[in-house]
């Protein structure tokens, strides 16, 4: 249980923060989308002026971007559960104790719940419109995740005093995400980083 805490709490939020990063870093026009958000809030304060919540809620297009990278690279494969009783799923029989894992792509990429699944889309959290339980990076019903909002703000935050003062570059191209068993850079994402001239 140590374990999953510590992936829960370290390791999914910094492994979705590097995806992030590698599809702004391939979509320059969802990053300027995002910078053009981030910085209206930005300038909407003082030069050291410290995000508020306000400003969390104001960040729907970032976290529509964020939400759609966790669609296509959720952190985990998905979770395990152990049946508490017979039951029936799609005509076949589950019996008590068998342990059952749930694949999230099995719903993330299905196009019948996310049309063109292998397209990055953002505007599909576009005011909410998704069928529930078919994503679920955070789990759902009685075992969603306690840190999702917590995990949000952490993700927010450093989006927007990356994309405020950054832009940036891969330097392995086409670098792939690995499961080690979490999902993570094969290399490491580096990254070129260049400052805004106006930060």
């Amino acid at each position: 249980m140590i374990l999953v805490y510590i992936v829960a709490a370290y390791d999914s939020t910094s492994t979705t923060i590097a995806s992030t990063v590698k599809y702004l870093a391939e979509l320059p026009q969802v990053y300027e989308e995002v910078r053009r958000e981030q910085m209206k809030i930005a300038n909407c304060r003082g030069q050291e002026e410290a995000l508020n919540l306000e400003d969390i809620k104001k960040m729907s297009y970032s976290w529509n971007v964020v939400s759609e990278v966790l669609r296509l690279q959720p952190t985990i494969a998905g979770p395990f559960r152990e049946a508490i009783t017979d039951f029936s799923f799609d005509g076949f029989l589950i019996p008590k104790g068998w342990k059952l894992h749930r694949a999230v792509h099995g719903t993330h990429k299905n196009a019948k719940y996310f049309p063109e699944p292998d397209k990055f889309d953002p505007s599909r959290f576009h005011e909410n419109k998704i069928v529930p339980y078919s994503y679920v990076p955070f789990g759902g019903g009685a075992h969603i995740c306690p840190g999702r909002e917590y995990a949000r703000l952490q993700i927010l935050v450093f989006i927007h005093y990356l994309v405020k003062r950054f832009r940036w570059e891969k330097v392995i191209p086409d670098e792939e995400m690995i499961r080690d068993p979490i999902l993570r850079p094969a290399k490491r994402l580096p990254i070129r980083l260049y400052r805004h001239e106006s930060c």
